[in-house]
């Protein structure tokens, strides 16, 4: 029984090669977002298209599979908070998108699971594991190498590159951190909802929310060039594409527990924004990024 067990549960090359193909996918996503902001279109739009797609998305999926759709009391309660704090994760993310190279962006957001962790603790009174706390020095360790806090690789110094960088990492780590409360939240409120279903909701209000604000601080705001909309197409398509592998394709080829895999998607988005947006870093950074990298991962694939 053991080992038909662990045979069910093991990463297959197959579900391996989909969780990779699904980093670069919601890397090319990213990189797709900086094109377009780089050519007038707005972070608040952005979260509004991408939502909407999203919610079409997992709307057909849950028509066509017959997905039964029912809610307690407590998880109608606790729908519209996650609503909130999803609506605060898009917007800082994007933000910090259209600050940061992207790569460092996503380094800087990968922090969520020191997050999850902290949250847990704070809110349910979970015990922190001994791996988590072992990891935490390592994982902020590789952020600072990749971030480049000290200015020493840009040469600015710590005044200058904190100018540079500043707005964009607090976006990022505003947008691990509610994204953190998100997950234990969904983890202990809502997890009996199917994700599909869950998806669906969390994203229509997000959609919903980021709207109210969009139009109240001036409305949608929509590229000037073409480039622009080639960027916002881009990250509806990959952005769709890659949750809509992640409900239809991943639970059934093995990959379930084994999603850290997918934190690749900084690496893919370093390798794409240096091929499409000439945007470098230094050796120093690279390792940080895959210290970062490597520890989260790790930390996904512990029993």
């Amino acid at each position: 029984m053991t080992n038909q067990s662990n045979r069910k549960n093991s990463l297959t090359g197959t579900a391996f090669m989909t969780l990779l193909l699904v980093g670069l996918i919601m890397g090319s996503n990213h990189v797709s977002a900086r094109i377009a902001f780089n050519h007038g279109l707005s972070v608040g739009t952005a979260v509004v298209v991408r939502s909407v797609a999203i919610v079409m998305v997992m709307a057909l999926l849950v028509y066509l599979q017959k997905v039964p759709v029912a809610l307690t009391k407590q998880q109608v309660r606790m729908m519209p908070l996650i609503g909130v704090l999803m609506t605060v994760q898009g917007y800082c993310l994007y933000s910090a998108v259209a600050r940061l190279p992207v790569s460092l962006a996503l380094l800087a957001f990968n922090t969520y699971p020191l997050w999850i962790t902290f949250w847990a603790k704070v809110i349910y009174g979970e015990k922190t594991p001994v791996t988590m706390l072992r990891a935490m020095p390592v994982l902020l360790v590789g952020l600072a190498l990749a971030l480049d806090v000290f200015g020493t690789s840009s040469g600015l110094g710590i005044k200058g590159q904190w100018m540079e960088i500043g707005a964009g990492v607090a976006f990022a780590l505003t947008s691990a951190t509610t994204f953190g409360i998100a997950m234990v939240l969904t983890q202990n409120e809502t997890k009996e909802i199917d994700g599909r279903v869950r998806t669906g909701l969390v994203m229509t209000m997000v959609g919903t929310f980021t709207l109210i604000g969009v139009e109240a601080t001036g409305g949608l705001q929509w590229p000037h060039e073409l480039a622009g909309w080639g960027g916002l197409a881009g990250l509806t398509l990959f952005y769709g594409t890659g949750f809509t592998i992640m409900f239809t394709i991943l639970p059934k080829i093995g990959a379930v527990g084994n999603s850290a895999i997918m934190n690749v998607e900084p690496i893919c988005a370093l390798g794409l924004g240096w091929l499409i947006l000439n945007q470098s870093v230094s050796l120093s950074q690279l390792i940080g990024a895959f210290i970062v990298v490597g520890t989260v991962i790790f930390l996904g694939l512990r029993r």
